[in-house]
């Protein structure tokens, strides 16, 4: 697995821990992490403190250069309002970790030229499993069904 995969993992990790929602994401711009989050909308209780939005925050304000040299690392497919957050600043490629429990707005992103790798890790889809499994409320109050 990618460092910055491994990295992600680790939020995610975190996040489970703390008993949030284990999805984990890293920003990184030519090589260096400019921020990495994890889900927290149980730990802050926000509406909007996805793993990638979390990452974002954490990285703070950037030019919109920095973001058109970067890649997002996800544990997890986005959803629609972090590809839209990856719309709106530009970022060019996103890691997936895996995207068979939750195929998030993949084709949206490619359709606006977005590059993306989707890994499906096993270690990625064993602990989203896991989790779905086990908090199936908390899961689909997460993607909003």
């Amino acid at each position: 697995m990618d460092r910055f995969m491994e990295l992600a993992m680790a939020e995610a990790e975190k996040g489970l821990a703390e008993g949030g929602i284990p999805i984990g994401s890293v920003l990184v711009c030519d090589g260096k992490v400019l921020g990495s989050g994890r889900n927290q909308r149980v730990q802050q209780g926000s509406a909007i403190r996805h793993g990638e939005m979390d990452a974002l925050e954490n990285a703070g304000r950037h030019s919109a250069d920095v973001y058109a040299r970067s890649t997002l690392y996800t544990t997890l497919s986005p959803c629609a309002m972090c590809s839209g957050a990856i719309l709106l600043y530009g970022i060019p490629r996103v890691v997936i970790g895996e995207n068979k429990t939750f195929q998030g707005e993949e084709d949206l992103l490619r359709s606006r030229g977005v590059e993306l790798e989707v890994l499906n890790d096993p270690s990625c889809i064993d602990m989203m499993e896991g989790f779905i499994r086990e908090k199936p409320e908390l899961w689909n109050e997460d993607i909003g069904v």
